[in-house]
């Protein structure tokens, strides 16, 4: 099994950066890194929000109280692996989920507020997947459904956790949080060539 290791990273004072370039400008690729080796994504819905004010527009609905909860819950396991960089759509709702789990992060992470993950549909946010800079190893997507819970399915293959991908199946909650491993560079990203290898809802941890 590969082991995991996160690299330290000069420090951004908690600044969010606009653009993948301004990112890798003060957070490097190794010397003599490849990009062959394994990507680690992490895929997490927002968490549940708030439909009580009628007439509000979609991007700029807040949590609900029980998604601040679940949310909370949540940032341990967020946090729980290395982490190249933060990807967040711009709906409130998102950059909320965010800043619950921020905490369990290192607070030099690199954090990129992208108006193309306000997205519903998969093939946007495959591209946008495709897209990321090889630097990054590991990277977390704060973002929306049915984008999240279809692509996790695309990228799934044969070989990904039977018990993480049922759960999948199932359903992919607010809040919950799919692992999937890839090897190759972001470009190959492809149906069925990934590994679910964790998915987790706050359902399943302790309330604190």
């Amino acid at each position: 099994m590969r082991r995991w290791q996160r690299r330290s990273a000069p420090s951004t004072n908690g600044a969010v950066c606009t653009t993948p370039k301004g990112c890798l400008e003060s957070y490097p690729p190794r010397a003599g890194s490849s990009f062959m080796i394994m990507k680690r994504l992490l895929l997490l819905r927002h968490a549940k929000s708030d439909w009580s004010q009628a007439g509000q527009d979609d991007i700029d609905r807040a949590l609900a109280p029980r998604g601040t909860a679940a949310a909370e819950r949540m940032a341990a396991v967020v946090g729980a692996g290395p982490l190249d960089a933060v990807l967040c759509s711009p709906a409130r709702r998102a950059r909320e989920t965010l800043a619950l789990v921020r905490p369990a992060l290192p607070a030099d992470l690199p954090i990129l507020e992208e108006p193309g993950l306000y997205v519903f549909e998969p093939d946007p946010l495959l591209a946008h997947l495709r897209a990321l800079p090889e630097a990054y190893t590991s990277v977390l997507v704060v973002g929306h459904n049915p984008a999240l819970e279809r692509v996790a399915l695309t990228l799934a293959g044969p070989n990904s956790a039977p018990a993480a991908l049922a759960l999948l199946r199932h359903k992919f909650p607010t809040a919950a949080l799919a692992e999937i491993h890839t090897a190759g560079p972001w470009t190959a990203l492809a149906p069925l060539r990934a590994h679910l290898v964790a998915f987790t809802r706050p359902r399943d941890l302790p309330s604190s």
